[in-house]
């Protein structure tokens, strides 16, 4: 009898804090304070473009906003990621975020955070829930600088959806019996792929559509 997995986003549904948020913690950290303020002034001055960007398109932003990852070095990002997790990350899980994991797995899940985040980023938080496995977007990294470049294919929206069905079929587990969890629209096709979906703390479209189709809605905070 094929298996099954419970698909986390991390973002909203498992944690408070966002890309922004990480990103602004690296800024502030990886160099001098010169370089620091100039990335973190960049990044509001540019803020409405990116709010409009993402309105229109989840994948248009991320391959926008990661451009400001360009000249940054890789080991010095990976250390701070460790960082950011004790001072920032940790503090922002959502009360009932152990519980739902907790509960997927005693159910015989296979637990993956799938998410629109940076590998090195999510990691400490994967093992910090002991969670199976990690779908992430990935810097390309030359001689250890960040291009500014995401490894394609960019996940997010709908490329969620086929990673989430493309790995159910190379690890031999049912879709029709997985779960997936998030508190974005944009994450519509993720919940739609599986048997199990699950709104969590929704935002007003996502609530809209969960209503709709009879899905489960928590709220974890």
């Amino acid at each position: 009898m094929p298996g099954k997995a419970a698909f986390f986003d991390v973002d909203g549904t498992l944690v408070r804090t966002n890309i922004v948020h990480a990103f602004a913690y690296y800024a502030m950290n990886e160099g001098s304070f010169l370089s620091a303020a100039v990335r973190t002034a960049g990044t509001a001055i540019t803020g409405p473009l990116l709010w409009a960007v993402d309105q229109v398109s989840r994948k248009g932003f991320n391959e926008l906003f990661y451009r400001y990852y360009t000249g940054m070095n890789e080991d010095r990002l990976r250390l701070l990621a460790d960082e950011l997790f004790t001072d920032k990350l940790e503090k922002q899980i959502y009360p009932g975020a152990y519980d739902l994991v907790a509960e997927a797995r005693r159910s015989g899940c296979k637990i993956v955070f799938c998410t629109g985040a940076l590998d090195f980023s999510m990691e400490p938080l994967v093992r910090h829930f002991g969670a199976d496995d990690l779908i992430a977007n990935r810097m390309q990294f030359v001689a250890g600088v960040a291009t500014g470049r995401v490894v394609p294919p960019i996940v997010e929206g709908a490329h969620k959806a086929r990673v989430i069905r493309d790995y159910c079929v190379e690890h031999g587990l049912s879709l029709d019996q997985s779960f997936a969890y998030s508190d974005s629209a944009s994450d519509y096709p993720m919940l739609a792929v599986v048997g199990r979906p699950t709104a969590v703390n929704p935002d007003v479209r996502l609530r809209s559509l969960a209503r709709s189709y009879e899905w489960p809605i928590l709220d974890l905070r």
